[in-house]
């Protein structure tokens, strides 16, 4: 399930929900309760400096002027605000009846300037306090006197009033915003569940119909149009792939029928040779001309599954190829002498243009059979009394080897096609058993593994050559004497 997208949606929508519902809970009640706060501060220090202004020093005595606890918030019977007077010694000056003989605090610690704390009074209420010292005011008979004191000692006044109703809502605003929290991050998880799987359907659809792809029908392609924009490529792509997949499909049905197609007739030439000569008895050259005829038709089918071996194997990459320093020149003299006796007769003249300082890095077995194949096409279908020719040059680090011949009766669009397995001009296959067509192939594969291209181009006077660039040799710099 970890791996769903489904789920890991809804856990990323869910997650995120409680994340910023946490944080929103987090400010909404800093904010609440800060505010609280200071609204039951500021109404704890009105009262506290109502009280100051009636602490009076009269010939050394301290004094209320009014009575706190006929003040409706001192004298309620349920949680009244509380006070305590202090003189500097520490003495109680005046503190409230409710309180009986309990000191909730000390005056150490205090200033002139209100200082504010959260205590536990008894029965366990929480409270809020103020404190603060201050210097009393002097009675009017003092004033009268003129015999105002030297120095008039400050006092300590502490104000603590029951902050349960205030504790209560924040507590109730706690459990509201919990409760809140949890039934939003449920309708979300329940809502984000519609919404992933409305939104994952067109998946499903896709999915449908790719189920509905059979292996024998793969021109059927994706139709589905009311798909997002984010899985449209999705489909597009696997469009694409259908095609190809159709189309190598329909190579390894040609392919396998071209195979069938070049071995039937070699092996029909075999079965009616052997039959006819065994129709009766005959001389013992008639059954060596037989046996030659025989043995003809199955070096022609040793070469072709040799070949099919070789591109196999270059497809599979298992064929292995090493990299010297040779010279095309030598090669293709090489190759060229195992052909030149074909085209005596038919007066064909060979010319080789390669330099011979020109050179190149490639594999000497691999290269020599890319050349014999290019001089063997060329031999076969170049007309009485034309002309072959080779040519080289360098460009960069790369060479370029040109086998051409004259008498071409190709299109261009046929010769696009002559990398093909079993692709022959000859399109009524007269030539069965002797060629099967797999030669350029063969060609083409050998090149790419050894790190060159190969092509093709027909020109309109019937010139057809065959180009094959490969990497040049490096040239190793001298080492000074």
């Amino acid at each position: 399930m970890t791996n769903s997208i489904r789920t890991r949606l809804l856990m990323g929508i869910s997650v995120g929900m409680a994340m910023l519902l946490i944080v929103f809970s987090f400010v909404i009640y800093g904010v609440v309760h800060r505010s609280l706060i200071n609204q039951f501060d500021a109404s704890l220090l009105s009262t506290a400096r109502m009280l100051e202004a009636s602490v009076e020093q009269d010939k050394g005595n301290i004094s209320l002027e009014l009575e706190p606890d006929q003040m409706s918030e001192f004298k309620r019977t349920h949680h009244p605000t509380c006070y305590e007077l202090w003189q500097q010694d520490g003495t109680v000056v005046a503190k409230s009846p409710s309180m009986d003989t309990e000191d909730f605090l000390r005056p150490d610690g205090f200033t002139d300037t209100p200082v504010f704390r959260s205590l536990i009074m008894k029965h366990h209420r929480p409270a809020r306090a103020v404190g603060f010292k201050f210097t009393p005011g002097i009675s009017d008979n003092e004033e009268r006197k003129n015999d105002r004191p030297a120095e008039i000692p400050q006092v300590t006044l502490v104000v603590v009033r029951d902050a349960g109703i205030m504790q209560h809502n924040l507590q109730f605003l706690r459990w509201l915003l919990l409760v809140s929290s949890a039934s939003i991050i449920t309708l979300s998880f329940v809502a984000g569940g519609f919404i992933v799987r409305r939104g994952l359907a067109p998946l499903n659809t896709l999915a449908g119909e790719i189920a509905a792809i059979k292996e024998n029908n793969l021109t059927s392609q994706i139709t589905t149009e009311s798909l997002p924009a984010e899985i449209q490529p999705i489909k597009d792509r696997l469009n694409d792939m259908l095609i190809r997949l159709e189309a190598s499909f329909n190579r390894e049905r040609r392919f396998t029928s071209d195979v069938a197609h070049e071995l039937r007739t070699p092996l029909a030439g075999i079965s009616s040779t052997i039959e006819v000569t065994l129709t009766r008895v005959r001389e013992q050259k008639e059954y060596q001309a037989a046996l030659s005829d025989c043995l003809t038709i199955a070096r022609g089918m040793q070469t072709m599954i040799n070949n099919l071996l070789i591109l196999s194997r270059i497809d599979t990459n298992q064929a292995t190829f090493r990299s010297d320093t040779i010279r095309p020149a030598e090669i293709v003299d090489s190759c060229w002498r195992l052909l030149s006796h074909r085209t005596v007769e038919r007066n064909v003249t060979f010319e080789n243009r390669i330099t011979a300082e020109m050179t190149c890095s490639s594999d000497p077995d691999g290269l020599s059979m890319v050349i014999s194949n290019l001089l063997d096409n060329a031999v076969e279908y170049t007309n009485e009394g034309d002309q072959i020719w080779t040519q080289g040059k360098q460009t960069g680090n790369k060479i370029e080897i040109a086998v051409s011949n004259t008498g071409c009766r190709l299109t261009k669009d046929e010769a696009s096609q002559v990398f093909d397995c079993f692709w022959r001009g000859d399109s009524s296959r007269t030539d069965t058993g002797t060629h099967c067509g797999l030669g350029l192939a063969l060609v083409q594969r050998i090149v790419t593994a050894l790190g060159g291209s190969a092509s093709v181009e027909v020109l309109p006077s019937g010139i057809f050559t065959m180009r094959i660039v490969l990497p040049a040799a490096v040239q190793k710099s001298k080492r000074r004497q």
